[in-house]
């Protein structure tokens, strides 16, 4: 996700929403026992294109989402939420995972698997066609998804980034 276009946004500015993407049992054998930690993916967004994702790993459930949502502050970026759709079509990639993104007439709503609505959710997108591929971890579609958002470009940063006017861009 290491791109140029890259808005870091504070948390302390805005309203988040937080929502669990996944929960795990993790288990680690010792001499003395099984010791039972829980790890949890949790994804924050004011539902206005800011978004963000975290992993909070602890002996308790609670602690493990707290520590998630704290982390997902801390990994929060800026989406170009285009009439509640995206701006284009994109492919994203982390891992096994691979994700495509494409925008839909209002109305359509969210078209999208468990982790990846999630995401979309929490950024406001509202119209979105998506398809998952490859690996389904939930860990991993996140992360592609977050990946395919970090790409996105609308038309006023398109232009700016060319030096060029917006009627060019959609004319030129």
């Amino acid at each position: 996700m290491s791109n140029a276009n890259v808005k870091k946004v504070k948390s302390s500015e805005i309203e988040l929403k937080d929502r669990l993407v996944s929960i795990q049992r993790v288990t680690k054998v010792t001499k003395g026992g099984r010791t039972f930690t829980f790890s949890a993916i949790v994804v924050v967004g004011n539902e206005k294109g800011v978004v963000g994702y975290g992993l909070g790993k602890a002996k308790e459930v609670t602690e493990a989402i707290t520590k998630g949502i704290d982390d997902a502050k801390k990994n929060l970026i800026k989406v170009p939420v285009n009439k509640g759709t995206v701006p284009h079509s994109q492919h994203g990639k982390y891992s096994g995972s691979y994700v495509f993104l494409k925008p839909a007439s209002h109305g359509t709503g969210v078209i999208a698997g468990g982790a990846m609505r999630a995401v979309l959710e929490s950024a406001g997108v509202t119209d979105v066609l998506a398809k998952s591929k490859g690996s389904s971890n939930p860990h991993n579609v996140v992360k592609a998804t977050m990946d395919a958002l970090v790409q996105m470009r609308d038309a006023a940063t398109v232009a700016a980034q060319r030096g060029i006017s917006l009627d060019k861009v959609f004319n030129g």
